[in-house]
């Protein structure tokens, strides 16, 4: 009897055992199942977005494509014809938002005091005997050279504009307006208007870029001014070589007073012609060389004073510059040109009867250095005229005025920052002959503002 109690027993527990365990199996089944509709479900959304991103990313590249291919059809366009004929191009006025409307504006002040131990009524009298006989603009006490305003902006794509106009206590000069074109090929380029030269090196700087407050005597000597800033036209090619090479040539108006004379001829009658050249030595150093003609017909009233000398002017010029610059706050350059002038005509003597045909043969060179640490600057300068030439033979006599012209210069400059400047200058100056020197002081400020290009090296 207990045995079939106890097999009961046994049997009926494992019944229910049985009814438990499959019912927890069928419940997971179940819940397994939903489990797998759900995600069945999330990749099929997820396959449709798949699908729509693809049709999108279709539709890009085909767009893409299109646009590609319309910018060469439009630059093919723009190439054969003008913007004026371009109908997409959209010249807007002074409230408008275009580049091309609204050029960039920069404003440059400079101006200094000043001290010699020549009186004032000497100075305009201190010309450089044999070479020039313009004397010194400055007045003791305080100067403003100018307040020079500069423009720029591209017209199109084919050219740029500038211009530079000094206001000055005298009235509003034009020294620069000229435009340059951006897209010729084979590295050519036109320059045309009124602009400074290419010839040499300082020429093409303007005053506020100088590293001293005044030009090296062999710039007073044989240019005088600013330099040779002219009306003409300038043709520049750069080749593709394995270093930096510009080719120039120009045809000038030939004004300016102490090289030729607005009257040596009717029409344009001086031409130059430049190489420059540049190589990186190292990471840290870079030298700039090469040499510059002009040439031309002369008619100037400053070889002498009541004199006029007419005939043919040629100036040679051999330039180098060595720049070291290991960080934006350090650097050294070296800078130096030699500058050699050919002249051949006649002198006339509006006082006397002194006169007859003219050689000059004279020459000059310069050499400074200026090193820069932080905001500081220090530089120093040798000026000396008549180094190797010094013929100024008139009716078959040579002139002899005495001993060669020299100055030496020390200057250091503060730069608060990239947009001013302060500078002490001193100058012992012999270039006038006799024994007589002229200490010069000067203590210079120049301030900029407005959106001002960077300069070239």
């Amino acid at each position: 009897m207990c045995k079939k109690v106890l097999s009961f027993t046994i049997c009926f527990l494992l019944f229910v055992a049985s009814q438990s365990f499959g019912d927890d199996i069928e419940s997971r089944l179940k819940a397994f199942e939903e489990t797998l509709r759900t995600q069945g479900e999330t990749i099929k959304e997820q396959q449709k977005i798949i699908q729509e991103l693809k049709a999108k990313l279709d539709v890009t590249k085909k767009e893409v494509a299109t646009q590609a291919e319309l910018t060469k059809s439009e630059a093919q366009a723009l190439a054969e014809k003008t913007p004026a004929e371009d109908k997409s191009w959209k010249f807007t006025g002074l409230f408008g938002g275009s580049n091309l409307a609204n050029p960039n504006i920069s404003l440059v002040l400079d101006t200094f005091g000043y001290y010699s131990n020549i009186k004032q009524r000497e100075l305009p009298k201190r010309g450089i005997p044999g070479l020039t006989n313009e004397g010194l603009t400055n007045s003791k006490g305080f100067n403003i050279d100018s307040a020079e305003l500069g423009l720029y902006a591209p017209i199109d794509p084919y050219f740029n504009l500038y211009a530079t106009i000094p206001i000055t206590e005298d009235g509003i000069e034009l020294e620069e307006a000229y435009f340059l074109t951006t897209s010729l090929p084979y590295g050519l380029q036109v320059k045309g208007g009124k602009f400074k030269s290419g010839f040499g090196r300082i020429n093409g700087q303007h005053k506020h870029v100088w590293d001293f407050a005044d030009l090296p005597l062999v710039y007073r000597a044989f240019i005088e001014g600013e330099g040779i800033t002219e009306k003409g036209v300038q043709l520049t090619y750069l080749p593709e070589l394995p270093f930096y090479t510009l080719l120039g040539i120009e045809v000038l108006q030939g004004e300016n007073a102490t090289l030729f004379g607005p009257d040596a001829r009717s029409g344009p009658h001086a031409f130059t012609a430049f190489a420059k050249s540049s190589l990186d030595i190292g990471d840290n150093s870079t030298i700039l060389f090469g040499p510059s003609v002009i040439t031309g017909s002369t008619r100037t009233t400053t070889v002498a004073d009541n004199t006029e000398f007419q005939g043919t002017s040629t100036l040679f010029d051999w330039e180098m510059t060595c720049k070291w610059k290991p960080s934006k706050t350090q650097s050294f350059t070296l800078q130096s040109e030699y500058l050699y002038r050919d002249q051949k005509g006649d002198l006339t003597n509006t006082v006397t009867s002194l006169s007859g045909p003219l050689k000059r043969a004279q020459d000059g060179f310069y050499i400074q250095s200026m090193y820069q640490l932080d905001r500081w600057r220090i530089g120093v300068r040798y000026d000396r005229l008549d180094l190797f030439k010094k013929d100024f033979i008139l009716s078959g006599t040579q002139n002899n005025f005495g001993s060669n012209p020299w100055r030496a210069t020390a200057a250091v400059d503060f730069n608060p920052s990239e947009f001013s400047r302060l500078r002490l200058q001193y100058n012992y100056d012999r270039s006038a002959g006799g024994n007589r020197v002229n200490n010069e002081v000067f203590l210079e400020a120049i301030f900029g503002i407005g959106a001002h290009g960077a300069h070239a090296f």
